[in-house]
This record gives C-alpha cells, sequence and structure tokens, in this order.
C-alpha cells in the first residue's frame, strides 16, 4: 500500500455530513493557511491536542490561520449516536471556542484524508497551504515548531520538511502491513480457525518482532485456545527469555503475566521452570518499577505478588499487596477509579491471608 496523498497534493474536499460548529466549509480559501485535526472522543491525547490547536488560532488570527476539526473515526450504532458523542465531548474540551467542527459518519473523510495518507492514529493533523495544496501531515504536537515555517513560506522546500515526509510514509507502509496483518487473524479467529490465525501470527512475528501483543496472541493461541500445551509452553518461555534479555519493563510486565496472569490453567505446564523464570522476572521487575509512577507500580506489584503466592512465600505476597494498597490510595487518582482499585487489591489480600481486610474503610471478607 502506498501514500497517495503527501506533501503538495492538492487537498481533497471537505465531504462533511453534518457540521457540529461554525458555518460549512466546502472549499478552502486560498490565502488562508488551514489546520485540519481529525480527532475521535476515545483518544485520550485529542483533547488536549484540539485545545492546543485552538489556542494557536487565535495567536495566529492575523495571518489567516484557521483550525477545523475532524470527527470522522466515531464508533457507534448509528451517525445519531456518534453526532451525540461528539457534540458531549467538544462541551468538555472546546466550551467556548470558535473553532469549526466537521462530522462524517460516512466513511468518506477517512478514505480521502486518513487512508490515502496513509495515517492510522488520531489525533492526525493536515496543514493545507495558501495555494490549496498539502504542506505537511503528521502530529499536531510538533505544529507549533512547522506552523511558523509554513506561514513564511520556508517550509516546503526545505530538506527539514523531505526527511519528515519520507520517515511518515515509511511508518505508514508498516503500519499498513500491520494492519493487514491483524485482519487476517481477526478473520480467522472470527470463525475460530485457530491453526490458521496461529500461522499469520507466527507470520506477524517473524515480520515485527518487537510486537509484544503478538508474542501474547502466539501464547493464548496455543494454550487458550489450541490447548497444545507442548508448543505452547515452548512459546511461553521463549517470551519470558526475550524479555529477561532485552531488560524491558514492558516485556518483563507482559511475560510475567502471561505465566502467572488469570488466564490460563497452567496445571500441565512444567511447574519448576515456571517458577524459576517467574523468580528472574519478578527480580528485574522490581528493579525497574522504583522508576515507575503510583499506579504502574501498584499494578507491578500485583502481578510479581502472584509469582510469590503460588512459590510459597505468602508473606512476600501479602507485602507486595499492602504496597501496592498504600500506593494507589497516595495517587493522583479519580475518587471513584480509587475506590475501585482499592477494592480490588483487598479481594487479593484477603485471598492470600484468608481472613478479612481493611482499608481506608473499605472491608473485604475472606473468598468462601
Amino acid at each position: 500500500m502506498t501514500s497517495s496523498l503527501g506533501s503538495g497534493s492538492p487537498a481533497p474536499s471537505i465531504e462533511a455530513l453534518d457540521w457540529l460548529r461554525g458555518e460549512p466549509l466546502s472549499n478552502f480559501q486560498l490565502g488562508k493557511i488551514h489546520i485540519l485535526d481529525f480527532f475521535s472522543t476515545i483518544c485520550e491525547p485529542c483533547g488536549p491536542a484540539l485545545a492546543r490547536l485552538a489556542q494557536l488560532q487565535e495567536q495566529c488570527s492575523d495571518v489567516g490561520i484557521e483550525v477545523i476539526g475532524i470527527a470522522a473515526n466515531e464508533q457507534a450504532a448509528t451517525a445519531d449516536d456518534a453526532r451525540a458523542q461528539v457534540d458531549e465531548w467538544l462541551t468538555t474540551w472546546l466550551p467556548h471556542s470558535k473553532v469549526r467542527i466537521a462530522f462524517d459518519y460516512s466513511g468518506e473523510m477517512n478514505k480521502h484524508w486518513m487512508d490515502a495518507s496513509l495515517s492510522f492514529h488520531v489525533p492526525q493533523a493536515f496543514i493545507v497551504d495558501r495555494d490549496g495544496s498539502i504542506a505537511f501531515i503528521g502530529g499536531p504536537d510538533v505544529l507549533e515548531d512547522v506552523l511558523p515555517k509554513v506561514i513564511d513560506g520556508s517550509w516546503r522546500a526545505s530538506a527539514e520538511a523531505n526527511n519528515a515526509e519520507k520517515e511518515r510514509i515509511a511508518e505508514g507502509e508498516i503500519d499498513a502491513t500491520e494492519n493487514a496483518l491483524h485482519r487476517r487473524i481477526r478473520a480467522a479467529t472470527d470463525i475460530e480457525d485457530w491453526k490458521s490465525a496461529l500461522s499469520v501470527i507466527e507470520e506477524g512475528i517473524n515480520l515485527f518482532p518487537d510486537r509484544i501483543s503478538l508474542r501474547q496472541s502466539q501464547v493464548s493461541t496455543l494454550i487458550g485456545e489450541m490447548r497444545d500445551m507442548e508448543a505452547g509452553w515452548i512459546a511461553l518461555a521463549q517470551f519470558a527469555r526475550d524479555a529477561i534479555e532485552r531488560n524491558s519493563e514492558d516485556w518483563l510486565f507482559a511475560a510475567m503475566e502471561e505465566l502467572f496472569g488469570p488466564h490460563y490453567d497452567y496445571s500441565e505446564l512444567p511447574f519448576a521452570e515456571r517458577l524459576s523464570l517467574s523468580k528472574e522476572l519478578s527480580e528485574r521487575i522490581l528493579i525497574l518499577c522504583a522508576q515507575q509512577d503510583a499506579l504502574s507500580r501498584a499494578e507491578s506489584y500485583e502481578t510479581i505478588a502472584h509469582y510469590y503466592n503460588e512459590s510459597g512465600d505468602n508473606g512476600m505476597a501479602v507485602g507486595l499487596i499492602e504496597l501496592a494498597l498504600n500506593l494507589v490510595d497516595g495517587g493522583p487518582l479519580p475518587d471513584e477509579v480509587k475506590q475501585e482499585w482499592l477494592a480490588h487489591l483487598l479481594r487479593v489480600l484477603t485471598e492470600y491471608k484468608g481472613e478479612p481486610a481493611c482499608y481506608g474503610g473499605i472491608c473485604i471478607p475472606p473468598p468462601k
């Protein structure tokens, strides 16, 4: 798959189903610079990004900058449901902004802008220059650096712009290949053709050896779906050894969850080897998690505690859960989320201690 929309391309038209803010705009006004920002209401960075662009529009109003938010990535049962989601989201993030917001549920905007440019993630910004052609495609977080160069006319012919475009296309081609791979995996899993799914997953591991999710899918398919415990253990043990060799926090944590998570019946896997690998993973996670934020450390402690409990060191397991409780309680979490986390950790604690556990006014009885 190649990019048919890039720097220097004529900008496609705006084929919006509806305009939720501002007057409709079907053609770009020559002489003005337009910034289109594709967003989704379930995208965490999209709200702050669009709010910053709204401020940028106000700051640059004297040089003819207009920001247009494009809601073309909403997942909902109907167009009306999607529109309602966007309306509510805009009330939160742009309560008083003059930014135009275009809404499209048909898929046309995504097809002609996002898909054509090999853009698969939001937020994604497109700068349409004064002559109606694309000057830049990329994350809105870099616009404060790029936009002044577009305004003074130095960007499009620069080596910086050329290199940014080459890098963007290369990344987009990788994303396109990976997306096609995941579609093939979904097609096989939808009909429970686990042998075909496994074949595509292993093809993906060869293509993308750094993708943790593919290694997890390989293990879950072999152990959870195919019940091929011999091949599943080989894949799981290799995943753990690779995590240890990489000494990457994400890899260590993911491998530990596969070895001691609630996902599988581990009774047919070699217990001693599983404990040995988990011991080294745990020790490395404990060293690395000192640099994490409070919630991440609490998650790490809970995951490691499963290993210590099963290995017979119940005192260490209890101590880790108690540390996790203190971290969650002192962390900057919304109260509702904090209470859910505390209750969850207390349930784990009662399981390990075999007696009621209380914390901050929450008491959990032991499991029956």
